[in-house]
C-alpha cells in the first residue's frame, strides 16, 4: 500500500513537472536588443527576469525572427523595442500584443520631443548614386533599407542618457501596473537607477570634456544621441546602412578628410570590421579605435546600462586622446 501511494506520489510529480515543462516561462520582460534589455534590468531587478532577443554579434538592422523567439514575444509580461523604424523584425509581433504589453520607446509622449533628426533619408540616397549608379540591386537595397528602417528621426534611442532616463520611467509603469505588489521594490529600482545614471553622466562628461574638440569617423549613423549629449565633433559617418558598403564618392571624401588631418580617430564596430576603414586610413596618421553600440561582453545586471555608456565613453577617449 505504502509502495502505491508512493509511486502516485512520484506519478503526479512527474505529470506537474512535464506540465511546468509544457507551458512557456512566463513572467519575463523581453527586449529587443541589449542595450533596452541593460535599462529593463535595473528596473526589474530582484521581481521578474530579462531576456534579449537579438543575440551577440547580430544586427538590429536585418535580423529575422526564430519562432521561438515568436513564442517567447507571445508569453512575456512586458516587450520593450525601440519602434517599427529600427527594429522592422518586431513589428508584426508587437502589433499581436496587448497595449498594456507593447512598450515602444520611440512612440513614449515624452520621448517624441528628444528625437533627433537623422537626415538619413538624404544620406541614404547619396549613397545610392555612389553606388554604381547602374546598378539596379544596390539602389533596390538602399532604398527598402531607407523604407523599413530609416524614416525621419535617428533611431539608436538607446544612446541619449536622457531618453534611457525615460525609458525607464516608462519600465516602471508598466510593471507597477503588471505587479503592483512589487511597488516598493519597483520604485526602489527607479531611484537607485536614476541616482546611478546621474553620477556617471557627471563622470562621463568629465571624462570627454578634453577631446570635445577633436574630430572623427564612426563606422555607421549609432551615435548621434551620445554625441550631441556630450558635445563631441563627429566629421560624419561611412554609411547609413552597416549592411551596406559606403560609395566610392564617400570614401574619397573621408580620405581626403583624414589625410588633410581632420580627423585623428576613424572607428570599426565589433559586428563590423569593414577592409574599407583599412584601406582607407592606409598611409594616415590616424588612429583606428572600435565603439560598441550595443554592449556586446556585458551582461544584463541591474548596473550594466551604466556600465555599457562608460564603456563605450572609455572607447571615444582611449582613441580621440591617443591612450
Amino acid at each position: 500500500m505504502l509502495h502505491n501511494k508512493k509511486r502516485l506520489t512520484f506519478t503526479l510529480s512527474a505529470v506537474a513537472l512535464a506540465a511546468m515543462s509544457a507551458s512557456p516561462a512566463h513572467s519575463a520582460v523581453v527586449a529587443s536588443i541589449k542595450p533596452l534589455g541593460f535599462i529593463a534590468a535595473a528596473i526589474a531587478d530582484g521581481i521578474t527576469p530579462v531576456e534579449v532577443l537579438l543575440p551577440d554579434g547580430a544586427s538590429e538592422h536585418d535580423y529575422a525572427l526564430r519562432p521561438s523567439d515568436v513564442k517567447r514575444i507571445k508569453n512575456a509580461d512586458l516587450v520593450v523595442w525601440t519602434g517599427p523604424e529600427m527594429e522592422a523584425f518586431l513589428t508584426k509581433s508587437a502589433a499581436e500584443l496587448p497595449a498594456s504589453k507593447n512598450l515602444e520607446i520611440a512612440g513614449l509622449p515624452e520621448v517624441k520631443p528628444l528625437l533627433i533628426r537623422g537626415g538619413e533619408e538624404e544620406d541614404e540616397h547619396e549613397h545610392d548614386h555612389d553606388h554604381h549608379a547602374g546598378s539596379e540591386k544596390s539602389e533596390e537595397q538602399d532604398t527598402s533599407h531607407t523604407h523599413h528602417h530609416h524614416g525621419e528621426f535617428n533611431m539608436h534611442l538607446w544612446m541619449s542618457p536622457e531618453i534611457a532616463k525615460q525609458s525607464a520611467v516608462a519600465i516602471h509603469g508598466k510593471l507597477l501596473e503588471l505587479m503592483p505588489q512589487s511597488k516598493a521594490k519597483l520604485d526602489a529600482n527607479l531611484q537607485q537607477f536614476e541616482a546611478e545614471l546621474a553620477d556617471a553622466d557627471k563622470h562621463i562628461g568629465a571624462q570627454l570634456a578634453p577631446v570635445r574638440n577633436k574630430g572623427y569617423f564612426v563606422f555607421h549613423d549609432a551615435y548621434s544621441y551620445f554625441e550631441k549629449h556630450y558635445g563631441l565633433s563627429p566629421l560624419g559617418h561611412f554609411t547609413v546602412n552597416p549592411e551596406i558598403q559606403p560609395g566610392a564618392q564617400r570614401l574619397h571624401q573621408i580620405r581626403t578628410q583624414l589625410v588633410e588631418q581632420k580627423a585623428v580617430c576613424v572607428f570599426a564596430e565589433p559586428q563590423f570590421r569593414p577592409a574599407v576603414i583599412d584601406a582607407v586610413s592606409r598611409g594616415t596618421s590616424v588612429r583606428k579605435g572600435t565603439l560598441d553600440p550595443l554592449g556586446m561582453g556585458i551582461s544584463l545586471t541591474k548596473d550594466s546600462y551604466v556600465k555599457f555608456l562608460s564603456q563605450l565613453s572609455s572607447q571615444y577617449a582611449s582613441c580621440l586622446n591617443g591612450a
